[in-house]
């Protein structure tokens, strides 16, 4: 089909329909059925967004394409594609974009897990965030909208699956949206915070000035100095009549009124709605509350499937370990060449592919990346080590091999291109650099800074 049906979600019926929509008023006429392939919504700000989140729960609508019309300064619709273009080619050209990013969403099998259905929306949607939404019904003030309705049957614990995500490396944080603190018991962020004495800890605290008597060094309410028109000491009768040589003011300005003490600051507690527990404010679990977005390897995951691990792609004929793994042991290697200077030798270098993407999306030039991972393979030793940071980066870290050794699996490698004759429509093109450990090492570099600096020569 080269044109989308649309469904419109309004109260109000429009002068003139464009071709291939249908206008509905009622959202349960849109959920019942699959055949609308995007979705248009002109409700205000707080319908829109129920509207939206119950098509997301949706089997029907859960990548769908959703645009929602604004009206004045609201803000744009949380699990929404934002406002509709003005102009109706421009949906269906994001339409085609996005049926073919689908297609190519695990090697085209459709999303079962929990994980794969969130990452499937993302992917979906290049540029697109897990953001939180602020929600003061919820105890921690902030939760994330999509994994609300990306669940299904699972229980999930929102905090706990995106550390767990965040760790396997397909989501990064992103923009820093605010920074909270939690009970450190129960984990609420319903805290009070108040005054209180800090050598009794009452609430029953008054501002009320004091002086202090030089004579007797008697501190206390300045009522308490009153008799008779005249400031005398309580303490000692004295009779105070100069600021600065008889008395002064103290800084103590505080007074409890169950223990009588005079303080200049009062203690701050926070004390927890949920569960009681009382705190200093240093005790409070601090936890900052940020969007999230795709990482390369999550993208990487995305294209080349769920069913098997990274281990069992193409690449994973290389025996690839993984980047922190991969980062340590330059670490190590980086460390030896330092403290052992000329031996011994090691060599770092770097491989990238263009057109690696379309190579992925398509299945009939699998078969040139297949032939090329082959030749790869019989290239590199067994006791080198490969991984990969990006889609499109293959790095080899090389024991006990001087320049002149990179140099040679270097040629090696660039010889490869001539597996695709001149004449395809299509070509994986190959670009390399390298480095030899310890001769181009700069002071106090390490792994990531080394491989930062190669991947800059490689663009």
């Amino acid at each position: 089909m080269n044109t989308p049906r649309i469904a419109l979600l309004s109260e109000q019926k429009p002068a003139k329909l464009p071709d291939g929509w249908t206008r509905f008023s009622d959202l349960s006429d849109i959920v019942s059925v699959s055949v609308w392939d995007v979705v248009v919504i002109d409700q205000p700000y707080e319908v829109a967004t129920e509207s939206v989140f119950r098509l997301r729960c949706s089997s029907h609508y859960r990548y769908t394409l959703i645009y929602c019309r604004r009206s004045g300064d609201a803000p744009v619709v949380p699990l929404s594609d934002g406002p509709p273009p003005d102009d109706p080619e421009h949906i269906w050209s994001a339409w085609r974009q996005w049926s073919e990013r689908m297609k190519a969403f695990n090697r085209g099998n459709p999303p079962e897990q929990f994980e794969e259905r969130v990452l499937a929306w993302l992917w979906a949607r290049p540029n697109a965030l897990l953001e939180p939404q602020r929600d003061s019904k919820f105890y921690q003030f902030y939760r994330y909208p999509l994994l609300s309705a990306m669940v299904v049957d699972e229980s999930v614990n929102q905090l706990v699956w995106l550390k767990l995500i965040n760790e396997q490396g397909w989501l990064q944080p992103d923009e820093l949206i605010d920074r909270i603190r939690l009970c450190s018991r129960c984990s609420s962020g319903r805290l009070n915070y108040v005054d209180v004495c800090p050598e009794c800890n009452a609430l029953d605290l008054v501002r009320q000035p004091s002086l202090h008597c030089f004579t007797c060094g008697h501190v206390a309410s300045q009522e308490s100095f009153l008799r008779e028109g005249l400031l005398m000491c309580p303490n000692c009768l004295t009779r105070l009549r100069h600021i600065g040589s008889d008395y002064d003011r103290p800084l103590e300005n505080y007074r409890c009124l169950s223990c009588q003490c005079f303080f200049v600051d009062a203690d701050v507690e926070a004390r927890c709605f949920d569960c009681d527990t009382r705190h200093s404010p240093d005790e409070l679990k601090i936890r900052e509350v940020r969007a999230f977005r795709l990482t390369e390897n999550g993208r990487l995951r995305c294209r080349q499937g769920f069913a098997a691990g990274l281990q069992e792609a193409h690449f994973g004929r290389l025996n690839l370990i993984a980047m922190q793994a991969f980062n340590g042991l330059l670490d190590w290697q980086i460390q030896q060449s330092r403290r052992y200077g000329e031996m011994p030798k090691a060599s770092l270098l770097l491989l990238k592919f263009s057109n690696l993407g379309e190579t992925l999306d398509n299945t009939h030039r699998l078969a040139l990346l297949d032939n090329l991972i082959d030749r790869i393979q019989e290239t590199v030793r067994d006791t080198d080590r490969c991984s990969r940071s990006r889609e499109d980066l293959l790095w080899f870290l090389l024991p006990n091999t001087d320049r002149d050794g990179m140099i040679t699996l270097w040629q090696r490698l660039s010889g490869l291109t001539h597996l695709f004759q001149e004449n395809d429509e299509f070509r994986i093109e190959i670009e390399l650099a390298g480095y030899t450990l310890p001769d181009d090492l700069l002071p106090q570099e390490d792994a990531q800074l080394l491989m930062a600096r190669l991947t800059g020569e490689v663009g």
